[in-house]
């Protein structure tokens, strides 16, 4: 197990996990922003009675590009999470900008962000975990890379050819005293023997943690739940999928949907996993848009969890 960096407080985490640069939590160049409409405007929170909101969501890439760029996303990506309000949100594929809006937009008295590039400092893409801080607070963290050599920034040794990493922290929780782990992570689009690789290496991380803590996984593992080994192989290291184990659930979609109407009954590559002694409460796809315009080519999923 990669060795944590204990934290001081919450705006104090400047130590580099491992050899890897960590970014200053509440850093990042954003964007100016118009007066929120009101789908922008904040929700207010559920009643308060212990639950954790957990989300995992591909945030999609930043790019220029029209249709779907990111100033053409990012006000609907604002109203999603400003209706979701999730007290831990686990990312893929931010860069380092676009995080900076997400933590603009979500507040950040409200919020704080813990990630590294992938290439390390702000280079590439993010694993980058969001949380409430009125609800968690970090007592450690780091990163490893998905590679025969995990401590190195950017290593790629398992035949993929996109940089694969997982970010994970030791959280407390504010509401019931409670401790957690989370991990979060992105799983190679092509290369099956990296992903299998990576979902060994995880569950060998998974298991090297405290014992008796609970563990949460968010992720895009680019394969479909059920029908492939990695699948199998995260629930036969120790951890239960929310979808299956959730008291209720929204509507089966497929979680990627490259900017087209939701699939009913399509694959899930985008999960939630946690330990069998957690208790789901709820589960769902999030399929929020606004006029036509999808907050990313990835629905973000969605659990209610007692911890």
């Amino acid at each position: 197990m990669a060795s944590s960096v204990p934290l001081t407080r919450r705006h104090g985490i400047r130590v580099a996990a491992g050899a890897a640069l960590t970014l200053p939590l509440a850093a990042g160049a954003a964007t100016a922003h118009a007066v929120p409409a009101p789908a922008d405007r904040p929700q207010p929170d559920p009643p308060d009675d212990g639950a954790l909101r957990v989300m995992t969501f591909n945030l999609r890439y930043a790019s220029d590009t029209p249709p779907h760029s990111w100033p053409e996303r990012r006000p609907v990506t604002r109203a999603l999470l400003r209706r979701a309000r999730p007290h831990l949100l686990g990312t893929q594929e931010g860069l380092y900008g676009q995080l900076g809006d997400i933590a603009d937009d979500l507040g950040r008295s409200r919020y704080d962000w813990i990630g590294t590039g992938r290439a390390g400092g702000s280079q590439d893409e993010f694993m980058a975990v969001f949380f409430d801080v009125r609800r968690l607070r970090p007592l450690a963290y780091d990163h490893f890379w998905l590679s025969d050599q995990p401590k190195l920034i950017g290593s790629a040794t398992w035949g993929n050819t996109v940089i694969r990493m997982v970010t994970w922290i030791r959280f407390r929780d504010l509401v019931t005293g409670r401790e957690l782990y989370h991990l979060n992570t992105h799983l190679d689009h092509r290369s099956q023997p990296s992903r299998e690789r990576s979902a060994a290496l995880i569950t060998e991380r998974l298991a090297g943690l405290e014992a008796g803590l609970p563990r949460l996984v968010t992720g895009d593992f680019n394969v479909p739940a059920h029908r492939n080994p990695v699948h199998d192989a995260m629930l036969a290291g120790g951890l239960t999928d929310t979808w299956d184990t959730a008291e209720s659930r929204g509507t089966l979609y497929g979680t990627f949907h490259g900017y087209r109407e939701p699939a009913p009954d399509g694959d899930r590559i985008d999960w939630i996993l946690v330990s069998p002694s957690v208790r789901v409460r709820r589960t769902e796809i999030n399929t929020f848009q606004l006029d036509g315009q999808y907050p990313s080519d990835h629905f973000p999923v969605e659990a209610v969890l007692e911890v």
